[in-house]
C-alpha cells in the first residue's frame, strides 16, 4: 500500500489536442495516451471546436483520467495574435454556437491558401485537405499533411517553414477576433480564459491589461517557455493576481518537444483553477 511519502507526484497537462481539430489522435486515444503516463486530467482544446469533448469525457470516466473540457481561440490583441485557452467549459452549446462561424472562416481561408500553392505550382487539392480534416475543425496542419502525402514536401515542418507559415507565400492571416470579445465567449461558457504560450509577449503591462479585460490565467509551463521565461511569467502573473496554467500543447505526434505529460504541470494548478471558479460561482449566488 502507498503512502503520500511513496505516491507518485500527481501532474496534470492542461492544453491537448485532437483529430477534432488538427491532432493526429482522435479523443479517446489521446485520454488512453494521457492514463498510460499516469496524467490526473488533461484539457482537451481543440481549435475552435469542442466535438471531441463528449467523447473524451467518455474515456476519461472509463479510465480514471479527468477531462477539463476546452477550446482553443486565435484572438488579436495589439496587433499580435494571441492564442487564448477556455478551460473548465460548463456550457459547451453556447461555445459550440458562437464557434460555426469561426469554422466556416477556416475552410474558406484553407481554400485561399490552397489556390496561393495551386499558383506556386503545388497542385494540392482541396478535396485532399479536406480527407486530412475528416471531421475536424480545418486547420494548416491538414494542408501540411496533404501536401507531404502528394509528395510536395518532404518532412511536415517543411511545408510551414517554406511555405504555409508566417511570412511565407502562401500564408493566410485568420479574420480578427478581438481577444475582448473572445474572454467573455469564454466567460459566457461559463470557463476560465487563459492565454496561451505567450512568450516574451506577456510583459507586465500586456498581463496587466489583459487581466483588466478579464483574463483568468497565463500558461507559463508549455514547450516553447525556457526556463529564464517560466520563472519571469510565474512572477508576473502571481503579481497581477491570475492563475498559472501550464500544458504541453500536444498533438499526438512523436515528434519534437511536445510530449504529453512533459511539462509536469502541477495537479495543484489545477486545484486553484477550481477554486477560482467556486469562488466566481459563489459570487453570482
Amino acid at each position: 500500500m502507498t503512502d503520500a511519502a511513496t505516491a507518485p507526484a500527481a501532474f496534470v497537462d492542461l492544453q491537448v489536442h485532437t483529430t477534432a481539430s488538427d491532432g493526429a489522435l482522435a479523443p479517446a486515444a489521446v485520454v488512453e495516451a494521457a492514463a498510460a503516463a499516469q496524467l490526473h486530467a488533461i484539457a482537451i482544446t481543440d481549435h475552435d471546436t469542442v466535438d471531441g469533448l463528449a467523447e473524451a469525457a467518455e474515456a476519461g470516466a472509463r479510465l480514471g483520467v479527468r477531462i477539463v473540457p476546452g477550446v482553443e481561440l486565435s484572438s488579436h490583441f495589439e496587433d499580435e495574435e494571441l492564442h487564448l485557452l477556455g478551460l473548465h467549459l460548463a456550457n459547451r452549446d453556447a461555445m459550440r454556437d458562437a464557434l460555426a462561424d469561426l469554422q466556416e472562416q477556416r475552410v474558406v481561408r484553407a481554400q485561399r491558401i490552397v489556390e496561393t500553392l495551386n499558383a506556386h505550382g503545388i497542385p494540392v487539392t482541396m478535396d485532399a485537405v479536406l480527407r486530412e480534416a475528416g471531421d475536424g475543425a480545418v486547420g494548416r496542419p491538414h494542408i501540411a499533411r496533404a501536401m507531404l502525402a502528394g509528395g510536395w514536401v518532404r518532412e511536415f515542418r517543411e511545408a510551414f517553414d517554406k511555405w504555409i507559415g508566417w511570412g511565407r507565400p502562401a500564408y493566410m492571416a485568420k479574420d480578427r477576433f478581438d481577444v475582448a470579445d473572445a474572454i467573455a465567449l469564454v466567460h459566457k461558457a461559463g470557463g476560465l480564459a487563459v492565454w496561451a504560450h505567450p512568450g516574451e509577449l506577456a510583459t507586465p503591462a500586456r498581463i496587466d491589461r489583459l487581466a483588466k479585460l478579464g483574463l483568468d490565467a497565463v500558461e507559463v509551463l508549455h514547450p516553447s517557455h525556457p526556463p529564464y521565461l517560466v520563472q519571469r511569467l510565474v512572477d508576473h502573473t502571481e503579481k497581477a493576481g491570475l492563475l498559472p496554467s501550464g500544458g504541453s500543447d500536444w498533438h499526438g505526434t512523436q515528434e519534437g518537444p511536445r510530449k504529453l505529460g512533459g511539462q509536469l504541470v502541477p495537479k495543484v494548478w489545477l486545484d486553484w483553477q477550481d477554486e477560482r471558479l467556486a469562488a466566481r460561482a459563489a459570487a453570482t449566488v
